[in-house]
């Protein structure tokens, strides 16, 4: 078997420039590759600030209070706010 294998493999001539083809078609699609995943991310990168932006000027612009009933709880029993 390993005689019908060399006698295969010295039956096979690569051409010429076959390295160099082969490394251009893989440079190829490598730089294929770069530019469709930094495509990706700018437009997931500019799709979350627009998603951001409108989110923030969707708020209401009136200021809010957090806590607003606590300090009525608290005068309502006698005890003042700054006494802690």
């Amino acid at each position: 078997m390993r005689e019908t294998l060399d006698t295969l493999a010295d039956g096979v001539r690569a051409a010429p420039d076959a390295y160099r083809t082969a490394r251009g078609e893989w440079l190829r699609r490598e730089r294929r590759r770069r530019l469709g995943l930094t495509v990706l991310i700018v437009v997931v990168f500019t799709l979350a600030t627009l998603i951001g932006l409108w989110v923030l000027n969707q708020a209401p612009s009136d200021p809010h209070v957090i806590f607003s009933g606590a300090l009525d709880k608290v005068a309502s029993r006698g005890i003042s706010a700054d006494s802690g």
